[in-house]
């Protein structure tokens, strides 16, 4: 990436790759570690009043704070900052921000193409009393459902189909009414796309997936410039107790100094994929915001500095796409993306998303790109015609 923000001193202006190697380090002391081991503490020594900043294990952890400030800095960098919540799993996150911020009565719009527990967390409002509305992530479509709302979701790309919405625009007319507006960042990564810099009161991702970048944990955050908006999310954190181990937020906070280079090769890999697909006739509904033939590229260019991981495509029938998926050699069939390890999967196999029983959710890792394409296309050519 291009971008070059002032950090966290204010004192250099520095890239991602400098960022993300650095995000949330302390300050260095003599014979100490640069990035501190996990705290393992129920509790801390607590002797008279309660104060200073950990308590109880449930509130606070200094690992977590390391790792709160280094998505911060990813997620906001320069000069204002963030405040950054991170949570047991992407869920968490997703539904901290929209039942913290909801109640009884209040209107939310929701993606009606998004991540398929959505469906789930609308049972969930409406059980509340909340109203949810509903349209596709294409065309801002939600522009039409935002009248009186309390809360917009948006998710850019969606996922699976890879549609793509004018954030900045939805924004805008969002907050002429007086919504709020969380955007889903976890296709992109902070350093595809930064919500907040498009106008978004939230940023939220499952850190699960390309943040930290290699299957081996859970993870999920919230980021707001508001201070007041943070208060809300971290008291629904602490009332539910949806709170990421401490091991589990080391090892994030470690696998974000290389996520330039995992994201950097992915996303090549993800548009050699996306070129060579476009050339099959057996491969209909290709969908890669990084083509420039792509229905969303233009919008995308415009809000984005990377274009993701995920390409997605359809095959002609249920038969052929579980054929190529047997077939692929350097591909995991998987139901998580964003990890240096390729994962792939017929997502109809679910049965949540409305998409046909050949659609492949394809996530390109870090391989060598002649080496992950050639495999595709073998694949592609094992798994011969429809029958």
């Amino acid at each position: 990436m291009t971008d070059r923000t002032p950090d966290r001193a204010g004192t250099d202006r520095i890239g991602d790759g400098t960022r993300a190697v650095r995000a949330g380090l302390p300050e260095p002391v003599k014979n100490e570690p640069p990035l501190p081991g996990p705290v393992f503490a129920a509790h801390f020594h607590l002797p008279g009043d309660v104060e200073g900043p950990y308590t109880y294990g449930r509130d606070t952890n200094p690992t977590w704070t390391l790792l709160e400030r280094a998505i911060g800095e990813l997620e906001a960098p320069g000069p204002g900052g963030a405040q950054t919540v991170v949570f047991a799993s992407g869920m968490a996150a997703i539904s901290a921000v929209l039942l913290s911020q909801t109640r009884t009565g209040d209107i939310v719009v929701l993606p009606d193409d998004g991540y398929q527990a959505l469906p789930l967390l609308r049972e969930q409002l409406e059980a509340y009393g909340v109203r949810v509305r509903t349209a596709p992530t294409g065309n801002d479509a939600q522009l039409g459902a935002l009248e009186g709302a309390r809360l917009l979701w948006i998710e850019t790309p969606s996922n699976p189909g890879l549609d793509v919405c004018d954030v900045r625009r939805l924004v805008e007319a969002a907050h002429a009414g007086g919504t709020l507006v969380a955007v889903d960042n976890t296709l992109a990564t902070p350093l595809g796309q930064r919500p907040l810099d498009l106008g978004a009161d939230f940023s939220v991702a499952s850190g699960t997936k390309g943040l930290t970048g290699h299957g081996d944990l859970l993870l999920g955050y919230v980021v707001c410039r508001d201070p007041e908006l943070a208060v809300a999310v971290r008291r629904w954190r602490k009332i539910v107790g949806a709170i990421p181990g401490p091991m589990e937020a080391w090892l994030a906070h470690r696998s974000l100094a290389t996520i330039q280079l995992r994201a950097q090769r992915q996303w090549a890999n993800a548009l050699a994929v996306a070129e060579a697909l476009a050339d099959r006739g057996e491969v209909t509904g290709l969908r890669y915001p990084g083509l420039p033939s792509d229905p969303s590229h233009k919008t995308a260019a415009r809000q984005m500095a990377g274009f993701g991981s995920v390409v997605s495509f359809t095959l002609p029938d249920r038969r052929h796409a579980e054929r190529f998926m047997s077939a692929l050699r350097l591909v995991e069939d998987a139901t998580s993306f964003g990890g240096v390890r390729s994962t792939a999967e017929r997502r109809g196999r679910w049965g949540g998303d409305a998409v046909p029983e050949g659609f492949i959710r394809f996530s390109a890792g870090a391989e060598d790109t002649e080496d992950l394409v050639s495999d595709v296309l073998r694949a592609l050519d094992a798994a011969g015609p429809a029958g």
